[in-house]
């Protein structure tokens, strides 16, 4: 490269440092977009969905949520 008035080979300083940041974005940043990720759910949850939702009886919440309780 060659080194005339503060340019490198034709390319500004300031454009190394834009392509620093859109190649760090591209490969740290999308795993830390919130849309992205799943939220894990804890079992209760899942429980809570699955009675309002009607998939399982009163009773069977009830049973499963003392099982959950009592492994804790």
């Amino acid at each position: 490269m060659h080194y005339y008035d503060g340019h490198f080979g034709g390319m500004h300083l300031i454009w190394w440092i834009i392509w620093i940041i859109f190649l760090v974005w591209i490969f740290f940043i999308p795993g830390g977009i919130p849309y992205q990720k799943s939220k894990k759910e804890n079992p209760l949850e899942i429980l809570k969905k699955r009675f309002a939702k009607g998939e399982i009886s009163k009773e069977e919440f009830e049973e499963s949520k003392k099982i959950l309780k009592s492994e804790n």
